[in-house]
């Protein structure tokens, strides 16, 4: 069954239709640079559950339940892993000085660029398990790896790190002029531009002459597609050991990825409740391993014999989740900042000579 090559051609096409339109859907609804309220946000992210959950309905009708759990553990473990990956976002956009309707372009094009890189991803992923079952033990260590960095970093009392003076702001830097101030909702300025407002203001300096310059919405686009890709190589491994499929894989991951634009207003709000989430996350992904693991031993040695089922991996995600959210209801943690608000809004932090 995990090394079944593909679906009906009606799947992938029904697949392939319904995330074009959706995306073209979000676009149109969303092509005003209007800041993102908390009810229009809960509202999107909860219209893309509900197309992932379709999605699992149509599997179950036309596939058969076990496809159709293999593609609901994905989605769901994707989903919960997406969460970590969405506070460095929110350590990013503070970065800059980026707020309101500005993150949500920056995010809308961030994850365009992560589904194509997912794409490649996945298909690199799933053609390394077919050259040598012990990639399964490669990658076990890769996932619990992943875990154990989370685990160690929970309950860490730091300040937000400074992405400003990432190596890719540098790299991008070094290959475009920046233009170190706001100018709308536009990611480059042209030389006309930059030369009137330098004439202007003083105040305002460039590196060089050059055509186009930068501003700082490119260098906090850049800087959120690298962390997406360093994120990839945690997650993908992780859906890959639900289901070796490409289509339940990927089609998982995209469906995850698509909400998380939405989800991420949602989450900057929520994210003093759930603060023993990432607990229940970095528990997963040692499940996720010992899952890998188990799969390799049976391969290559035929040992033990026994394995864990599609039905029983998605039991135990959604448990061990459920877990994670009520545990932070119950015993939420300490209030730090009452009158600091959260994350998607940062009053303190402003680019030098933004708008």
């Amino acid at each position: 069954m995990e090394h079944h090559l593909g679906f009906p051609l009606e799947t992938i096409a029904l697949f392939a239709a319904v995330v074009s339109f959706s995306v073209w859907l979000d676009l149109r609804l969303h092509k005003d640079s209007e800041d993102i309220s908390i009810p229009n946000a809960v509202a999107w992210s909860l219209f893309w559950i509900a197309l992932a959950i379709a999605f699992f309905f149509y599997l179950k009708i036309h596939h058969g339940s076990e496809f159709a759990d293999l593609f609901l553990a994905g989605y769901i473990l994707e989903k919960s892993l997406s969460v970590d990956n969405l506070m460095v976002f929110v350590a990013i956009f503070a970065s800059f000085g980026i707020k309101g309707a500005l993150q949500h372009r920056i995010l809308y094009f961030g994850i365009l660029g992560a589904v194509v890189f997912r794409m490649l991803f996945i298909a690199f992923g799933t053609s390394l398990f077919g050259l040598s079952t012990w990639i399964e033990f490669v990658f076990a260590a890769i996932v619990a790896w992943t875990g154990w960095k989370m685990l160690a970093g929970v309950g860490e009392d730091e300040e937000i790190e400074d992405y400003s003076d990432h190596w890719s702001v540098r790299l991008t830097q070094k290959l475009v002029p920046i233009f170190p101030r706001l100018h709308g909702h536009h990611f480059t300025v042209s030389h006309g531009h930059v030369q009137t407002v330098v004439q202007q203001d003083s105040s305002v300096t460039v590196a060089r002459e050059a055509m186009v310059y930068a501003t700082p919405m490119l260098l906090c686009l850049v800087c959120i597609e690298v962390s997406d890709i360093i994120f990839a190589f945690d997650s993908v491994p992780a859906v890959i050991a639900v289901t070796r499929e490409p289509l339940l894989v990927y089609s998982a991951v995209i469906f995850a990825i698509l909400g998380l634009r939405s989800l991420y207003f949602v989450l900057a709000a929520a994210q003093k409740y759930l603060v023993h989430l990432d607990k229940a996350v970095a528990a997963l992904l040692f499940f996720i391993a010992f899952k890998l693991a188990l799969q390799a031993a049976n391969h290559i040695f035929q040992w033990p014999g026994w394995e864990i089922s599609a039905n029983l991996s998605l039991m135990i995600i959604l448990g061990t989740l459920a877990v994670g959210v009520i545990t932070s209801l119950l015993w939420p943690g300490k209030d730090e900042d009452e009158d600091e608000p959260a994350g998607a809004v940062q009053p303190e932090k402003t680019q030098p000579g933004g708008e």
